[in-house]
């Protein structure tokens, strides 16, 4: 078995399409701990979890006391902690990547929240390694009305929010998926971060999930890489359009999560539609995970990129009932665990 990556569960799924009308309530934060913590699989456990820096879990407001106590937490269940997500939508306190002067401004003011809840982990001893994750927090409806125009403004933004984090010597990561304008796309992911042209601190964050929908072409009928009406049992084809994906994102990758995809979309409470997390073993899943993630975790020639301290699982939207259920983070451990040991090293 190898040693590396780390190995990190994510807490957020846990807040994620929950509260609200209509949907399940939130999962507390001990609870997603103890149930990481718990985990074990052949001797191996999760090594880290990555954190949604968002009530009720972690207020992006927390005080350094807040902080000590939540890395004694995560401590004495011998976890660290690994990437943040920042909370830059409107609903939790930031704004539109592509909005107007208020707006970009609360996203920037987010992200130095997020940077200094870093540096206060980072104090801990907790926190070693990691990025902030962030999205355009916009949809590909109202980016639509003005391509150009709204890329340009969500780079433009994307750079205050990069010179924020390099004062903290921090890193973003951008996460693409079908519900973020600008991001909705192989091709709009590429074309933003150029625009950024920051790549030593502006990076992609790859999941795989989110990005099998990229080849499908949701949101971007023009950018789908595989054929429409496309024969699921056709495995050499998705492979060829899974590495031409993963070639161009690759290069700008520095964060990645491990998950598996039904090839349908979904959506919960008051987040948007969006890939289809299911459980690792779900028969009707269209990723061969521990094959697939090696597209990200290899490079053209095969070769073991080493360009990411961990990896994290993520499985957003599963139910309450699910997510209550120990043998569930097993299974998911089992599998992160056959990625580092196809795809890993020492």
């Amino acid at each position: 078995m190898h040693k590396y990556p780390a190995i990190h569960n994510a807490m957020w799924p846990g807040l994620v399409g929950k509260g609200g009308p209509g949907a399940e309530p939130p999962i507390d934060l001990e609870t997603m701990l103890d149930n990481t913590a718990k985990a074990e699989v052949n001797g191996v456990k999760f090594d880290g979890v990555d954190l949604f820096l968002f009530d009720p879990h972690v207020s992006i407001d927390s005080t350094a006391d807040d902080i000590k106590k939540l890395a004694d937490s995560i401590g004495r269940r011998h976890l660290v902690v690994g990437s943040l997500v920042a909370p830059v939508w409107p609903p939790t306190g930031g704004g539109s990547a592509m909005g107007s002067d208020d707006e970009r401004k609360a996203f920037v003011t987010q992200v130095r929240k997020a940077c200094e809840i870093a540096k206060m982990l980072n104090a801990t001893g907790i926190r070693k390694y990691g990025v902030i994750r962030i999205d355009s927090a916009a949809s590909p409806a109202e980016w639509a009305k003005d391509p150009a125009g709204n890329t340009k403004k969500i780079a433009e933004t994307f750079r205050q929010a990069a010179d924020v984090a390099e004062s903290f010597g921090e890193r973003l990561a951008a996460e693409g998926e079908i519900c973020w304008g600008g991001m909705h796309s192989v091709k709009r992911n590429v074309e933003l971060l150029e625009q950024v042209g920051r790549p030593e601190t502006v990076g992609f964050q790859a999941d795989m999930a989110h990005t099998l929908l990229f080849t499908m072409g949701y949101n971007a009928p023009d950018d789908r890489i595989l054929p429409e009406n496309f024969d699921w049992s056709d495995s050499k084809t998705l492979d060829e359009g899974l590495r031409k994906m993963t070639d161009a994102l690759r290069p700008w990758t520095i964060d990645f999560h491990v998950a598996q995809n039904d090839a349908t979309v979904k959506g919960s409470g008051s987040h948007d539609k969006t890939g289809r997390h299911c459980q690792p073993l779900d028969p009707n899943g269209k990723l061969d995970i521990v094959k697939h993630a090696g597209f990200w975790l290899r490079d053209g020639n095969g070769h073991v990129t080493r360009r990411f301290q961990h990896i994290c699982w993520d499985g957003c939207m599963f139910p309450n009932e699910v997510m209550g259920q120990q043998k569930t983070w097993n299974e998911i451990l089992g599998v992160m665990a056959k990625v580092r040991d196809a795809h890993g090293w020492d």
